[in-house]
Parts: structure tokens; C-alpha cells; sequence
């Protein structure tokens, strides 16, 4: 059942609609980015506070979005499992939560355009396609997250084009003179891809540990997860081969001769991963998994940062 908090303040409910419990998801290939771009002597710390900024934002935005819309389709019901979602409960006005939503993406674009001129128009396109896909993960005419569509918007944005986009921004600072119109030669590497498939893993793994805890509920109410479609089962199998995947690239990237065994130290983190698993594969406390599987995204992102860094 949804948890539901008695005599909630206003802070307090605007606080619970802006889920800061997600951030690391949106901090940790930004972390990850900006570890590799001082492996790379190509740092830059303002583009890399503006490109957290950023992310924080769109991070926020996505979660003021889903509130209001998963409430509005009827995704959001008294069954559902997990925390408190304020419109579907009636502590904020569904009109307030919409609006939250389009102001603080307002200001995540606000906040790009700096980066847009470190960046040019490459980054006017992971921007705005970032901005456009966070609305469209429950909002809009075929929302992503209702098709089975979320696992990869999360892998994609959170992972691949976060990280790379982060380090693109600083590298950029550092080669680009004007507003590029074409991606500067090396301003993207091949490591930046790289680096973003484990946080883009992690953080999709964080969405399976969700839609496993909701599969009843969303199956209800026509929402077709990944969970709903292929069932409990394959949902535990993606979490653990997500997982797996983010301890298989710092081997294969301990490989490139550019970086030492220092790489390796997210390995570290197995101890936690096989914790959370088994609260996956048991159904235990699912709500305590999801947040133990946010603070594996956290400490392998930090792990992994400091290892590229020391390599």
C-alpha cells in the first residue's frame, strides 16, 4: 500500500513530489564524466557543475512529470506499493504539479545555455532531447514508461549521453574556440562511452527494482513495464544482468593500456550488489532494495570516478 504521510506539510509534500532520494541517478555519470575528464587532463569545473545542475534538474522535472501524469492516467492508485505520490493523494493541486514540472524544466534548459556555448549545437540536442524525453516518459501521446520503453530512455540518457555529454562539455572547454556545429575531434572518446554503459546499467536497474515492486499494480491499470509484459522472473534476470554488466567493464577497460588497475576498484561494491540482489530475487522489502540499489549506483559511481582518476 502507498505510504501515506498524516498532517504533511507544504515544504514537506513539495519535497516528497521532487524525490531527492533519485538524484544520485542523475549525479552519478556527471561523478563518472568528470573523474575521466581529470584522468584526461581535460577538466573544467565550471561546464562540470553546470552539467550537474543540469541533470539535477531534468532529474526533478522527470519526477514532478511522472507524479502528475501516472495520477492522471491512473497509474497511481491506494494499492500501489512505495512512497507517496502527491497528486494521486491530494496534497498538491494536480495543476501545481504540472506546472512544477514545466518551470523546472524551464530552468534546466535556463541552465544549458552556458553549456550550449562551451558545447555549440551538440548540446543543444542532448538538451533538449534530454528535456523532451523526461516529459515523455509518462507524459505526452505515447509515454515510454506505459510501453516498455523506460528501461532503455533510463540506459541511454542516464548512461551513454550523460557521462560522455559531461565530459564532452569539459573536453570542449579546452579544444573549441566559437559554437561548434559538428562534435570536436576528440571532445568524445571512446572511454566516455564506455564509462557510461555500467552507470547506464545501474541506473536502469534502479527502474527494474521499481516495476518489479509495482507489476501487479501497473498491470491493473494498463501500464506495460517490461515487468508486466515478460514477468517477475525475466524482471529478476534484467536486474541481475544489468549488475553484471557494470562489474564487466571496469575488467575490459582495465585492459587499455591508458588506464592502470586502479579501474578495477568499483569491484569493490560486489559485496553490496550481492546484498541487494537477494532482496531482488526474494521479493524482500522491495522499497528498501530500490534504495539499496541507488546507493550501489552511488558508490560505484564514486568508486569508479577516484579509479579513473588514480589510474
Amino acid at each position: 500500500m502507498t505510504t501515506v504521510e498524516p498532517n504533511v506539510s507544504r515544504s514537506r509534500a513539495w519535497l516528497m513530489a521532487a524525490r531527492p532520494q533519485t538524484l544520485p541517478a542523475a549525479i552519478a555519470p556527471v561523478v563518472v564524466g568528470t573523474g575521466l575528464a581529470l584522468h584526461d587532463h581535460v577538466f573544467a569545473l565550471v561546464p562540470a557543475l553546470f552539467a550537474a545542475l543540469g541533470a539535477a534538474l531534468i532529474q526533478i522535472g522527470t519526477n514532478f512529470a511522472n507524479d502528475y501524469y501516472d495520477a492522471k492516467h491512473g497509474a497511481d492508485t491506494d494499492d500501489r506499493e512505495g512512497f507517496t505520490r502527491v497528486t494521486q493523494t491530494g496534497l498538491i493541486p494536480p495543476g501545481q504539479v504540472k506546472r512544477a514540472a514545466v518551470t523546472t524544466f524551464a530552468l534546466a534548459i535556463l541552465a544549458g545555455v552556458y553549456l550550449v556555448f562551451v558545447g555549440g549545437l551538440p548540446i543543444v540536442v542532448i538538451g533538449l532531447s534530454g528535456v523532451l524525453f523526461g516529459w515523455a516518459y509518462t507524459g505526452g501521446p505515447y509515454p515510454l514508461g506505459y510501453h516498455g520503453l523506460g528501461d532503455l530512455f533510463v540506459f541511454v540518457y542516464f548512461g551513454l549521453v550523460a557521462v560522455a555529454g559531461t565530459y564532452y562539455v569539459q573536453a570542449a572547454s579546452h579544444v573549441v574556440e566559437g559554437f561548434p556545429l559538428t562534435l570536436p575531434p576528440d571532445a568524445i572518446t571512446t572511454d566516455s562511452l564506455l564509462a557510461g554503459v555500467p552507470i547506464g546499467a545501474l541506473a536502469t536497474a534502479i527502474l527494474v527494482v521499481n516495476n518489479l515492486r509495482d507489476v501487479d499494480t501497473d498491470a491493473e491499470t494498463g501500464k506495460r513495464t517490461l515487468a508486466v509484459r515478460f514477468g517477475r522472473r525475466f524482471t529478476k534476470l534484467q536486474w541481475t544482468a544489468l549488475v553484471a554488466v557494470a562489474y564487466l567493464v571496469p575488467i575490459g577497460l582495465w585492459t587499455d593500456p591508458h588506464l592502470g588497475a586502479a579501474v578495477l576498484l568499483p569491484l569493490l561494491t560486489i559485496p553490496h550488489a550481492l546484498l541487494v540482489g537477494r532482496l531482488v530475487w526474494q521479493e524482500v522489502d522491495l522499497n528498501f532494495a530500490l534504495e539499496r540499489t541507488g546507493m550501489l549506483l552511488t558508490l560505484y559511481a564514486l568508486t569508479f570516478a577516484g579509479g579513473l582518476i588514480l589510474s
